[in-house]
């Protein structure tokens, strides 16, 4: 496992933390908007673990499609352009 996917899966069991205590407060009846700030956070912690993926990816498989050759980079450059489509809608 490399550095970026180490650094994501710490980020998503946090966030995994994090959902178990958003659900405990729902049951609890707590305030809306208490409930509402941890969960911007745990999207918050969701998109720094994606972007962590991301980046290991792009520094290793797409990097080294560049190297091999035009039509497999160009094939790892449009998989992210998707993912970064996706990721601004």
């Amino acid at each position: 496992m490399n550095d970026g996917k180490k650094r994501a899966a710490n980020k998503l069991k946090t966030a995994r933390g994090q959902l178990d205590g958003i659900i405990k407060m729902i049951e609890e009846d707590r305030y809306c908007v208490d409930i509402s700030t941890q969960i911007l956070s745990a999207i918050g912690l969701l998109k720094k673990a994606n972007i962590d993926v991301l980046n290991g990816h792009i520094r290793s498989c797409v990097a080294t499609a560049i190297l091999e050759g035009e039509e497999q980079g160009e094939e790892k450059i449009e998989e992210i352009i998707n993912i970064i489509d996706k990721y601004i809608k």
